[in-house]
């Protein structure tokens, strides 16, 4: 059974965000001062093969901790689409 994960990797509070306070310095500029703080990140967007969620859910955790986010600096959410 096909299903698609999509995993969104953020940086851990705390650690600065250089890209994120630069486009928010942009952005400020361009007159939305009403955005406190930006933050970056990723998304990726895989295709899985598996019987089972759970099973998508494990490979993919599998996948985001070894290679799609560095677990030193970086947290990850998943959700998985049928």
């Amino acid at each position: 059974m096909k299903f698609q994960a999509d995993v969104q990797v953020i940086l851990k509070d705390g650690v600065l965000d250089p890209q994120g306070q630069t486009i928010g310095r942009a952005l400020a500029e361009l007159g939305f001062d009403s955005i406190i703080r930006v933050n970056t990140g990723r998304i990726f967007k895989l295709e899985i093969d598996a019987e089972s969620e759970a099973m998508v859910r494990e490979i993919v955790g599998n996948a985001a901790s070894k290679l799609l986010a560095n677990p030193v600096i970086e947290d990850y959410k998943i959700e998985v689409i049928r």
